[in-house]
């Protein structure tokens, strides 16, 4: 069994920072990609940033340049720096990651449950 458990969500000021972690832990072989997405409320799930196992990296339009993705693959954590925050970044952000469980062959997708980042104005 595949968990990822994110933290570092909160509440903060605008021009303020936060820092999310997500560890995946269980039954893996290999992780391919591991991502962050934002749901605001009533809207729809969409991306915020992406990292590859060799460190390339993806933005949404939105958070470049304030955002910064990375990833320590020996521990299978992924973490998104969150500078310049914005009221209108507030959502819940949510941790993704294509996995490899071990003694399956296909990759599959897995999410965490959550965390909630408030930017008060």
């Amino acid at each position: 069994q595949v968990q990822l458990v994110e933290s570092g969500g909160g509440l903060v000021q605008a021009g303020g920072s936060l820092r999310l972690s997500c560890a995946a832990s269980g039954s893996i072989f290999s992780i391919n990609l591991m991502g962050w997405y934002l749901q605001a409320p009533g809207k729809q799930r969409e991306l915020v940033a992406t990292i590859t196992s060799g460190g390339t990296t993806t933005y949404a339009d939105p958070v470049k340049g304030r955002f910064t993705i990375s990833r320590d693959n020996a521990k299978n954590m992924v973490y998104l720096q969150m500078n310049s925050l914005k009221p209108e970044d507030t959502a819940v952000y949510y941790c993704y990651a294509v996995i490899r469980p071990r003694m399956v062959s296909q990759l599959r997708p897995y999410w965490g449950q959550g965390t909630q980042v408030t930017v008060s104005s």
